[in-house]
């Protein structure tokens, strides 16, 4: 959803690009005293426009196809109205490759629309030639800047996510060996009476099977993190469901009335679910006392039908995300605890005001 939400806005971003450009060109083209000649030409050089503009709608797919086309088209222009520019407003599209393109590419594209700009001095003089160039550069420098800034966001981004995993592994870690630690010592138990106390053997042996069930759940969530120790202290007891409560009444004691309400049983789901739905909600409060300015909070935590759901809203305004704030990074790592969990995470300002967090955390199949 979010991915097709993201290729709706980009169509949307690129169809108002086009149009602006188009309107520039025909404004260029018909508003010019040098316009072409003849109707025909006008119409030619119409249609020239548009397909250059159109570009615009599929360079993301294919930017090296685009650009040619569009450096077709601007041919075209330039030789029915060379007072419109450098073939056309070719250095939009330019602008597009250097975005989506490495240097080693964009710059062979920069190269080749610049080797016939000294053509200007035929047609216009050194200030034509110095616009074409300019212009290129410009929209090349521009593109490449957009494309920095896209990279060191995602780099960002995937630290963000290793870091918690790391997170996530250690806390797994001491679900699991909880439970292993209670494997071993029923295994001790059971053996000690097998014999002559085969009743209390059989519930020992119970209790292993329990166990054994609770730890293969929480070990699938933690073959997904990425096991690493930093040297932190994990050696705690991890929260759960049950720590809500006093969650809640710090965060008040800090300022910011908080409204828990609770709907089915979540004592009994798994160690690494709970921890998880802790601190998505630790970290939803958070943000409220940090970044939102809110002045209430509700915790909605609702268990049925094998889904924990959680639901956290804030009266405060959406806080501003930005790349290395604390607030962008704990949406990504609340979505990747979902998201490990088989789950889901939506984050975001709500039209009447507001902000909520909303995760769904699908436990039925795993217990």
């Amino acid at each position: 959803m979010r991915c097709a939400s993201r290729s709706r806005f980009l169509l949307l971003l690129d169809g108002g690009i086009a149009t602006v450009s188009l309107a520039v060109c025909l404004l260029a083209l018909l508003a010019s005293d040098a316009r072409p000649a003849t109707t025909g030409a006008t119409a030619v050089a119409v249609g020239l426009a548009a397909a250059q503009a159109s570009c615009l709608l599929w360079i993301r797919r294919h930017p090296g196809y685009a650009l040619t086309v569009a450096a077709l088209a601007g041919v075209g222009l330039e030789a029915l109205c060379p007072q419109l520019g450098w073939l056309g407003l070719v250095a939009v599209p330019m602008a597009y490759v250097a975005r989506l393109r490495p240097p080693r590419y964009s710059l062979v594209a920069l190269g080749l629309l610049l080797a016939p700009t000294p053509w200007k001095l035929v047609t216009g003089g050194w200030r034509d030639l110095l616009l074409a160039v300019t212009a290129l550069g410009l929209s090349w420098t521009l593109g490449e800047l957009q494309r920095g800034q896209a990279q060191r966001r995602c780099a960002w981004e995937r630290h963000v996510l290793a870091t918690e995993r790391e997170r996530i592994s250690r806390e797994l870690h001491d679900v699991v060996a909880h439970h292993v630690a209670v494997i071993a010592v029923q295994a001790a138990a059971a053996e000690d009476v097998f014999d002559e106390q085969p009743a209390q053997a059989r519930a020992a042996l119970a209790a292993i099977d329990t166990a054994a069930r609770s730890a293969l759940t929480e070990l699938r969530a933690m073959l997904h993190a990425l096991a690493a120790d930093d040297g932190s202290d994990a050696d705690g007891p991890q929260p759960g469901l049950a720590q809500l409560d006093a969650l809640a009444d710090a965060v008040r004691a800090v300022g910011l009335p908080v409204t828990l309400r609770r709907d089915g049983d979540g004592d009994a789901l798994p160690g690494g679910v709970q921890l998880s739905a802790y601190r998505i909600v630790q970290e939803s409060l958070t943000n409220a006392l940090r970044h939102g300015h809110a002045t209430h909070a509700d915790v909605d935590v609702r268990y049925r039908d094998g889904v924990l759901r959680l639901e956290v809203v804030n009266d405060g305004p959406a806080p501003a995300r930005r790349p290395g704030t604390s607030t962008g990074r704990g949406i990504v790592g609340m979505r990747e605890r979902a998201r490990l969990l088989g789950g889901t995470l939506d984050a975001g300002p709500l039209p009447a005001g507001g902000f909520r967090v909303h995760a769904r955390l699908p436990v039925g199949a795993s217990r």
